[in-house]
């Protein structure tokens, strides 16, 4: 076994690793850029090296540096991790000249199955059902269109070196698929240091399945069934699960098997995964091979009760796998949750700034595991990846899963950034996602004009009323005992008021006593509020008519705001007078943007398609703003001419800056293309 292990990576999966190495005894290694400094994986590392500056190219991904770093820290292993070096040839074989061993796969496995164009041909030789497409490189635009002509749009642009959605782009025509090429090629050339593309048939609203497997040099291969992937946004996986509610045993047979084949095929060794895409009547094709471990590994080890990094481990210091295929159980269902730092208000576009709040609901052994790499205080940066933490749940079986996940999504308190949590909540409680009929088009048929936020039930809303109010009464009480006079709405408890949430109002009358609030609605109808909530506690644990409610809540001056299963409310508590007064009140307009053009998320200007006096036209490309190494390109809502001019190539800028500005009854679009995330 090894004494010292390198991981040459950051975030979630360095600590994750971090926690493995550690339980096994080895002493571990962390590499750290000069944004990382601070970071949660180098406190948790028993010693931590600098690689240099915060840019990814400058550190994480320079061969050279990391090499360096190995030789001062005298480690014997380095695990990569995903990303980054994790499946890079020449890394794998300057590790195999320094006499050092790589937790991962062979050099020549991971050129193989690195090169999606090779991978496809070795694949079908195989005998792996594969996509339609085209077997090749497509050199240019021109042999792109060529290639997409012959199979038939829609098409899919891939990096051929590509992995985590970058350089991926889906054409239905031909504009799109000229544009789509230039990004593809310029994403993938940044992120892997290789713009070769290929174009394939891309299946409408297909699964995106997965087969976890692992392999020894022993000649053992095994796979620990699936894990499906299907919602996603930008080619990004948001939410996975195992198993999959639409495979039966018989095609987790097949496709295991052939995910088994393709790894014998290569030689492979260590952890890996096999990815298809399903159709309807489950009918799968190979989509690549990632050598490497996966973001979702978690619902792996959790519906398996096999650590899959020690197994890495172990394989790369010569022992042999220390299960069989018979060994492998389905063991309940788990869910992840990729919580990201975007906002998916606005497309889900990135967010970026420091964790004034982060508190994550409690692990609990087998049922909630929260994978994550930051703290309360940390920054989420520019330069890498945006997620914060990956959340999973087990249950006993998929609805309980489920109703896990929801309830540990409602409790978990971020403040500072922009995140998902919202949409992730709406997720748990959508129809289709709880009916296990989500497809990889989920999110553009759910939430086809993006996403607003979920309207809640009256029957909720209801309940949230009762808990609302027997909170406020609380705050009242408490705010008369800390001035030391009772406020009126402290000595009346029992008189009426009107709570207005989520677009309806509630008249009540409260009767309390020393152990909650009886809420009596105009209708007769009453719910008992119980709970030991105290004013200022964020995180609201309230049992209305016996069921437990998570929220969180913010104090206004007339109530609180509310979030809640993917709903963001404010809740106005008013007596009946103040209410009938409120509709009097005039509300404030919104700044009218209508006739500019601001910057979605905050990004590096790198490319301007549009100058100063240019007419341009509806869906015409305007700007193109990188954020988070993705490009985004923004488009014109409709026709006009462009006035003014507001930033250059190179510029970085914050949210809602203006870009560009347009003539009367023109406007700019604030859609970010389709890119990959």
């Amino acid at each position: 076994m090894f004494d010292r292990i390198l991981i040459a990576n950051r975030g979630e999966i360095a600590c994750r690793v971090i926690k493995t190495v550690r339980r096994l005894g080895i002493r571990s290694v962390a590499v750290y850029s000069d944004a990382d400094r601070h970071a949660l994986h180098v406190q948790m590392a028993d010693e931590a090296l600098n690689i240099g500056p915060a840019p990814s190219n400058q550190s994480y991904i320079d061969i050279d540096r990391v090499m360096d770093a190995i030789a001062r820290s005298g480690a014997d292993a380095v695990h990569p991790g995903y990303g980054f070096l994790s499946e890079n040839r020449d890394f794998a074989l300057a590790l195999a000249a320094a006499g050092v061993s790589f937790i991962g796969p062979p050099a020549p496995a991971i050129e193989a199955m690195g090169d999606k164009i090779a991978a496809k041909q070795i694949a079908m030789e195989a005998g792996v059902s594969t996509v339609p497409g085209a077997v090749g490189q497509a050199t240019d635009v021109e042999a792109a269109v060529a290639a997409a002509r012959s199979i038939g749009y829609p098409v899919m642009v891939k990096a051929s070196a590509g992995g985590g959605g970058k350089g991926m782009r889906i054409a239905r025509n031909e504009r799109e698929l000229q544009e789509g090429f230039r990004l593809a090629a310029s994403e993938s050339l940044s992120s892997f240091g290789d713009d070769r593309l290929f174009v394939e048939k891309f299946i409408e609203s297909p699964r995106h399945i997965e087969i976890q497997i692992l392999a020894d040099s022993h000649g053992n291969c095994v796979y620990l069934n699936e894990r499906e992937c299907s919602i996603q946004r930008r080619n990004q996986k948001v939410v996975e699960e195992a198993p999959s509610p639409f495979l039966d045993d018989g095609t987790r047979k097949v496709m295991g098997q052939q995910a088994v084949d393709l790894a014998r095929a290569v030689d492979y060794r260590s952890a890996g995964t096999v990815e298809f895409i399903v159709d309807r009547d489950r009918n799968f094709y190979f989509l690549e091979m990632n050598t490497r471990l996966q973001v979702e590994h978690p619902v792996t080890e959790l519906t398996t009760g096999i650590d899959l990094v020690e197994e890495m481990i172990r394989v790369a210091a010569g022992e042999r796998l220390s299960v069989s295929q018979a060994d492998i159980p389905i063991d309940g269902w788990a869910i992840e949750c990729r919580i990201y730092a975007e906002d998916p208000f606005r497309g889900f576009l990135p967010s970026v700034g420091r964790l004034t709040r982060y508190r994550p609901p409690p692990e609990s052994d087998g049922r909630l595991r929260n994978d994550t790499g930051v703290r309360e205080g940390d920054a989420i940066s520019i330069h890498y990846d945006p997620m914060i933490a990956k959340l999973c749940s087990r249950g006993r079986d998929r609805d309980e899963a489920i109703a896990l996940m929801a309830d540990a999504l409602d409790a978990f308190e971020i403040e500072g950034v922009g995140n998902n949590l919202p949409f992730l909540a709406a997720v748990m409680g959508n129809p289709v996602f709880v009916s296990g009929a989500a497809t990889t088009a989920f999110i553009d048929q759910e939430y086809a004009d993006g996403f607003h936020g979920v309207q809640l039930d009256e029957s909720v809303l209801a309940r949230l009323a009762a808990a609302t109010v027997a909170m406020y009464r609380v705050r009242e009480i408490r705010d008369s005992r800390i001035s030391g006079r009772m406020s009126h709405h402290a000595r009346n408890v029992g008189s009426t008021w009107v709570v207005s949430l989520g677009g309806r109002d509630f008249p009540v009358e409260l009767n309390a006593d020393s152990e909650g609030t009886t809420v009596v609605f105009d209708d007769g109808t009453e719910r008992r509020a119980e709970s030991d909530w105290t004013p200022g506690r964020r995180l609201v644990e309230v049992s209305v008519d016996g069921k437990v409610m998570r929220f969180q809540a913010w104090n206004t001056a007339t109530g609180f705001r509310i979030h809640h299963r993917g709903a963001r409310l404010t809740a106005w508590i008013r007596t009946p007078r103040h209410h009938e007064l409120s509709r009097f009140m005039i509300r404030k307009a919104p700044r009218d943007s209508s006739n500019e053009l601001l910057c979605p998320m905050p990004g590096l200007v790198v490319a301007l398609h549009v100058s100063e006096g240019d007419d341009v036209e509806e869906g015409q490309a305007l700007c193109t703003v990188e954020a988070m190494k993705m490009e985004n390109l923004l488009r014109a809502e409709k026709s006009g001419r462009v006035s003014k001019v507001h930033v250059g190539v190179g510029d970085n800028l914050a949210v809602d800056a203006v870009i560009m500005e347009f003539e009367q009854n023109a406007s700019g679009a604030q859609e970010a293309s389709k890119s990959a995330a």
